[in-house]
């Protein structure tokens, strides 16, 4: 029964992306298109992108992190490609980029349009790989266990009937020191069953929306005890019959980065640690974000918890920080107030003091 209930999920997300939504003028709410997400450095990149792909695109916030060149990324729900597109250019011809998505008329487009995207790029040979699939089945598109340096997702997870699959999955596909980085959908509280069920709900990515607390739970129990939080901002209702159907309800759209790293606690303790920044990052030569609460200066020592010294040590930023100190001696948990991320947690509830 919890199958064919997961089966009819799909089937309305399908439908509703691959033959309701033509373009972004079809959404009823600001939920899936949030156009100003795309930071500064990387707009010429999106210039290169065909309009047809750019417009059947429906995204939630930037998911594109630092230091990509040569990796391997693997995007959840990619669409019509835009963000692939986007990322092939970031990895380089060095570097592979991977689309999965479910739905054919979406795929269609970004197959469409990927020898024109390698000419434009100037690549020889295309690094896009486009598949049918489902993201709680990565395995049955041969994505092999500890493959994938870092994996993107934009507002997709909150479609899935199936998270912790999702959330299972991608900690099995990740390399040790992987980034999982990806913006969704939140919601304040748990949405009753019916929402979920709602086709123009589920479409406009409100109805599967996660609850905060849930989502915390999903991502302990995958493998990861710790995530940060990189950016919130308040999801516009302008459609009445979506506001008369969520009632009070309040929604976000949250960029997340979490790290597969052995090491992490879920809580952050202090061990005295010191971190520099050395300015090494093209994107970012004066300070680099970590997340909503760390943002790291160049030359400048920032006082981090132990779980931060591995987010920065013992993944692909390695090479661009200098850590000082060790977990010989313990002061107890980190004195670190959580950025305030309204409708999504209370500080007192958080997973780990410096999401």
């Amino acid at each position: 029964m919890k199958q064919q209930s997961a089966d009819n999920t799909l089937d309305k997300v399908k439908d509703y992306y691959g033959r309701v939504l033509k373009s972004t003028k079809d959404l009823k709410t600001t939920a899936c298109c949030v156009a100003e997400s795309i930071p500064i450095h990387l707009r010429d990149l999106i210039r290169n992108i065909h309009p047809e792909v750019k417009d059947r695109f429906y995204g939630c916030g930037s998911t594109f992190p630092s230091e990509l060149a040569g990796k391997t990324v693997l995007d959840l729900g990619c669409g019509s490609g835009r963000d692939v597109y986007l990322l092939s250019q970031l990895v380089g011809p060095a570097g592979q980029v991977y689309g999965i998505d479910m739905t054919d008329e979406q795929l269609h487009v970004a197959k469409k349009h990927q020898d024109y995207h390698r000419q434009t790029f100037g690549y020889q040979k295309s690094n896009v790989h486009l598949v049918t699939g489902f993201i709680e089945d990565l395995e049955s598109v041969g994505i092999a266990s500890n493959s994938i340096d870092v994996i993107v997702s934009n507002c997709v997870i909150n479609l899935s009937p199936q998270k912790d699959r999702v959330f299972s999955e991608i900690f099995r596909v990740l390399k040790p020191g992987g980034e999982l980085h990806f913006s969704d959908v939140f919601c304040d509280r748990r949405l009753p069953e019916w929402c979920r069920e709602d086709r123009i709900l589920l479409g406009e990515c409100l109805g599967g929306a996660m609850y905060g607390q849930d989502f915390r739970r999903s991502l302990l129990k995958a493998g990861f005890p710790d995530y940060r939080i990189v950016k919130s901002t308040p999801i516009e209702l302008t459609d009445d019959e979506v506001v008369k159907k969520v009632g009070f309800a309040k929604f976000s759209s949250i960029t997340v980065r979490a790290f597969k790293i052995e090491s992490l606690e879920d809580k952050c303790e202090d061990y005295g640690q010191v971190a520099f920044y050395k300015g090494t990052i093209s994107d970012s030569p004066h300070s680099f974000q970590l997340d909503a609460h760390h943002t790291f200066h160049k030359d400048r020592p920032l006082l981090i918890c132990s779980n931060t010294a591995s987010m920065l040590m013992e993944t692909r930023y390695r090479d661009h920080f200098r850590v000082e100190g060790n977990l010989n001696n313990h002061h107890g948990l980190f004195d670190c107030s959580p950025a305030e991320i309204k409708n999504f947690q209370s500080p007192k509830d958080s997973a780990a003091a410096c999401c």
